[in-house]
């Protein structure tokens, strides 16, 4: 078993990789609560008629892809909370730690969309698709890359 110098038991380890995971799922929800939001409030805006039915697909997946993202998000939560008190803390530690890399994609989904609405609503169709590429390039890199460069030099 790889070490990193703590002196922590199995239990004290989970319960500190539980701590660590909650912060994260904290940022991540308020990212998705803010884009969900904006998604929500887009229909009842005087523009919105005004969508072609390409804009209309993609907002329409964006919305399932944010409603995805915050079941994804809550969902560590309500595993702990059904399997509360059974001694499973490092086995509720390794799914929310799964379910928290699936919502990791679905969070880069709704930003890569929203990215491509936006830029296609207001500049038009090439720069929308170039906008989304560009911001999943960006996710992909920080999110995907750099961490492996790391792991891969430690």
């Amino acid at each position: 078993m790889q070490t990193d110098g703590r002196q922590e038991s199995q239990n004290e380890r989970a319960d500190r990789n539980w701590n660590e995971l909650l912060q994260e799922l904290r940022v991540m929800q308020t990212g998705v609560q803010i884009l969900t939001g904006f998604l929500l409030t887009l229909p009842f805006q005087s523009r919105f008629a005004d969508l072609d039915r390409y804009q209309v697909v993609v907002y329409l997946a964006l919305v399932v892809a944010a409603v995805i993202a915050t079941a994804l998000i809550v969902a560590p939560v309500s595993v702990h909370r059904a399997l509360f008190r059974k001694q499973m803390k490092r086995s509720i530690v390794t799914l929310a730690d799964r379910i928290t890399r699936a919502a990791l994609g679905a969070l880069a989904l709704v930003i890569t969309g929203a990215s491509l609405l936006v830029f296609d609503v207001v500049v038009g169709r090439t720069a929308g698709i170039v906008a989304g590429a560009a911001a999943l390039v960006v996710m992909a890199v920080l999110w995907v890359l750099l961490p492996e460069i790391l792991r891969r030099r430690s």
